[in-house]
């Protein structure tokens, strides 16, 4: 992570990395409370 950033194609590079990641956290953890939410109404 020290790595300096030369050009913009590197800057989109890791930018549109970080944002996959952070939108399959997103999606795992959207997957996760509506179950969640759902298997309480069931109970």
């Amino acid at each position: 992570m020290s790595e300096t950033i030369h050009t913009l194609q590197e800057f989109m590079t890791q930018t549109k990395g970080v944002i996959y990641l952070l939108a399959l956290g997103f999606l795992v953890s959207f997957t996760w409370f509506w179950t969640f939410l759902h298997k309480k109404d069931k109970d």
